[in-house]
């Protein structure tokens, strides 16, 4: 299954708590728990590029399947890390965050951060 595509964010849980625990300040916190972003994905292979808007804040990540990439964060810092693909989920770790996105069918993909026992996952449908 292709994840190419556009998103649109249908729910999510977690959010405040994870987002406190990433250093994310309160009134950040309070303005995106409402938000509903897009996310757009485009693979070509093994190379994807992420456009993800959230509000007026855009976030764009390139990077190709098993080769280091610098990605950024939840926080806009920018790491070096390395996106695995296991069948139709991509893992990646950033600053200690697991975040594994999974497309669970042709319409829904699911992105579940994990932070210690701390969990955000995000519900979005093809759009």
């Amino acid at each position: 299954m292709a994840f190419s595509g556009k998103y649109q964010l249908e729910s999510h849980e977690g959010f405040e708590a994870f987002m406190k625990a990433t250093g994310l300040p309160d009134d950040l916190i309070e303005k995106g728990k409402d938000i509903k972003s897009t996310s757009e994905i485009e693979q070509n292979g093994d190379n994807f590029k992420v456009t993800v808007t959230t509000g007026t804040k855009v976030l764009v990540s390139s990077f190709t399947v098993g080769q280091e990439a610098e990605l950024e964060t939840l926080t806009g810092e920018k790491v070096k890390s390395v996106v695995r693909k296991e069948g139709n989920k991509l893992k990646v770790t950033l600053k200690g965050i697991e975040s594994v996105t999974e497309l669970v069918d042709a319409n829904t993909l699911v992105n579940t951060l994990t932070l210690g026992n701390l969990t955000y996952k995000r519900v979005s449908k093809r759009v």
